[in-house]
């Protein structure tokens, strides 16, 4: 038996030495010390600042949304996870899909640039599988349009591009914490500003608008009404969360060290018969996810009932393509190479506790499958 994925766990002791600081402060949620430190950890360690530390993933994409004003539509990609787009029209926004470039599997600026509209309010890129995207065709879309850019970066954690972190582009980006994810906090995510007021603005948003939610006052929950500045929600991370992301982050640098070398054996074994994502020349790798794309959906299907029938965890990731599904007012676009990929594409298990000969194994069977 071989899962698809198992999520990171630091060791029980370290984790407890972390909840030591909220048991003995009683200080549970609300920008708590644990909190704080692992903002600052965490930016110091993306190389980031106007860090936003929220409750989950799709929470950090719907705060960013709020804060930029978005409404009556926005470009995004069909080709992702699918809460990139619910996010949006949850919030009354109207997801339009735009095709992906069938090398990089990431939203396409040229594609985009034909499905805006007088009623398009921004942009929705997503860094696919880690892989980054066009950021300066997508800049310079946003400034010629006046559009606001905003990038899920759910599985672009650790990555660089030209030296610099990913998350620095755009007007904002989002990053998810998920326990599938190869950084953690169980649940959690963030949202990185590029202007510092919109940070504060939104940090003052996802505790029900309260202007300052570090002070005293509102540590244990104390008074009523507070000084608000504006409609807001409940999006904070708790400290058992965050404490949970501080003992993870104690080992990141082995875990994506780890999750990496699986990465590039995998593509050793495999590069020679199948298509991979054409990753951007600029940009480092994380060992996220290891998708592979077959000729045919025969062939992708053979192989997904194959590796299932040996106890191998294998998705179709990302399937359907989101413009086919019809919750979505903008299903009837046709997205040709997000529909290619989403029919022929796997991807294969990775994570921290496999080994390279547990990478041997599986890529040994695909091939006897498809010869």
């Amino acid at each position: 038996m071989l899962p698809f994925n198992k999520p990171y766990l630091p060791s029980f002791d370290k984790y407890k030495r972390y909840l030591k600081t909220a048991f003995e402060t009683a200080w549970l949620t609300n920008d708590g010390p644990l909190v704080k430190e692992l903002t600052y950890r965490l930016e110091s360690y993306l190389g980031t600042e106007n860090l936003l530390l929220v409750a989950n993933g799709t929470m950090a994409l719907q705060v960013a949304y709020k804060i930029f004003g978005l409404k009556c539509n926005a470009v995004t990609t069909p080709f992702t996870f699918i809460a990139t787009s619910s996010s949006l029209q949850w919030q009354g926004i109207t997801p339009v899909f735009a095709d992906v470039d069938p090398n990089s599997y990431n939203l396409n600026p040229a594609s985009v640039s034909m499905k805006l509209n007088a009623e398009t309010s921004a942009i929705v890129p997503v860094h696919v599988y880690g892989n980054p995207c066009d950021v300066d065709g997508f800049a310079v879309l946003a400034k010629k349009k006046n559009l606001k850019l905003i990038y899920d970066a759910s599985h672009a954690f650790g990555i660089k591009l030209k030296k610099q972190t990913i998350l620095s582009y755009g007007d904002a980006s989002t990053i998810s914490f998920h326990a599938t994810k190869l950084f953690h906090s169980v649940e959690g995510g963030a949202v990185i500003f590029k202007r510092t007021e919109d940070f504060i603005r939104a940090k003052s948003m996802i505790n029900f608008g309260i202007a300052d939610i570090s002070s005293g006052n509102n540590k244990h929950f104390g008074g009523q009404n507070p000084s608000i500045r504006e409609l807001g929600i409940n999006a904070k991370m708790s400290e058992f969360h965050a404490a949970m992301g501080l003992a993870i982050l104690d080992d990141i640098d082995l875990v994506l060290s780890h999750r990496i070398d699986l990465f590039i054996e995998y593509q050793n074994q495999l590069l020679n018969y199948f298509k991979f994502p054409l990753w951007h020349p600029e940009a480092s790798y994380n060992g996220s996810f290891i998708p592979i794309t077959f000729e045919t959906e025969v062939q992708t299907k053979l192989v997904l009932d194959g590796l299932a029938k040996k106890g191998i965890g294998v998705k179709r990731y990302f399937y359907p393509s989101l413009n086919t599904l019809d919750m979505f007012q903008q299903s009837s676009l046709s997205c040709p190479n997000s529909e290619y990929l989403a029919n022929n594409t796997l991807c294969l298990p990775l994570y921290w506790g496999m080994k390279k000969k547990d990478v041997l194994s599986v890529c040994n069977l695909i091939k006897k499958l498809i010869s």
